[in-house]
């Protein structure tokens, strides 16, 4: 669609006789002029030093603000690495702590590994028996408190996957509601942390008798750096979407 040349050539004082004067200073209306084309009655484009009518004008400010309206903003270069980054660092951490929930082997301490679904014990200094039973390791509310340890950390994972597809879909389908799917997206990332964090610290709590630093198994920090990914990522989201804001937008006339 080529522009129309009389629109851009009309004079300050044309615009005022159509009540317009106000616009042509308004943000967008050069691009609107630009990308609009009319025809007058007489099936000509307007090529003159005036414009047809009034309630040509306004059609054509209401085409070329629907053509703005889908047009996809720019972002600049390192928004778009940002939000990668965010991405990328979600997914990483949703990895992390699938991995971490599936082992569940979280303390290794006095021969005997702690997790959330087995208690292990090592016999004969290399063979590792393993149970399901946990009550078994003679902890004090070991066996109740894992099961709603267990449902946090698993949901977390979950309530992750969802919240990291709404950050993707927000960037591969940029329309309207491309910023509201992104701060969703980081709010469910942000109750993954809550959860996951919970569920460490839970456990911890609930193995406090046999706890050292050195105890904690690799699938144990693996979680850990989970849920300060999740945190770190899920701020990152909604402070970085805080920031940023539509553009190229027609005001309303």
């Amino acid at each position: 669609m080529s522009s129309s040349p009389g629109l851009s050539r009309t004079s300050s004082s044309e615009w005022e006789s159509l009540g317009l004067r106000g616009h042509v200073a308004a943000p967008g209306w050069d691009e609107a002029v630009r990308l609009a084309a009319v025809t007058c009655s007489d099936g000509r484009k307007i090529v003159s030093e005036s414009l047809c009518d009034k309630g040509l004008v306004r059609a054509v400010l209401a085409l070329a603000q629907r053509l703005l309206a889908h047009r996809r903003p720019q972002k600049s270069f390192f928004e778009t690495l940002i939000r990668s980054l965010i991405i990328l660092c979600v997914a990483i951490a949703v990895v992390l702590s699938s991995i971490s929930v599936c082992d569940g082997r979280w303390l290794f301490a006095r021969g005997q590994l702690f997790g959330l679904w087995h208690f292990c014990t090592v016999s004969n200094g290399s063979v590792l028996k393993c149970v399901t039973d946990l009550s078994l390791a003679k902890v004090e509310g070991l066996s109740v408190g894992v099961i709603p340890i267990r449902s946090m950390v698993s949901f977390a994972v979950v309530v992750a996957i969802f919240g990291l597809e709404l950050l993707m879909v927000s960037q591969v389908c940029e329309d309207a509601n491309a910023r509201r799917k992104w701060s969703m997206g980081s709010v469910l990332i942000l109750g993954s942390f809550l959860l996951s964090a919970t569920g460490v610290l839970s456990f911890s709590i609930l193995v406090k008798d046999h706890l050292t630093f050195t105890g904690f198994t690799l699938t144990y920090w693996c979680e850990f750096i989970a849920a300060f990914l999740f945190f770190l990522n899920g701020i990152s989201g909604l402070h970085i979407n805080s920031l940023t804001h539509p553009r190229n937008r027609v005001g309303k006339i």
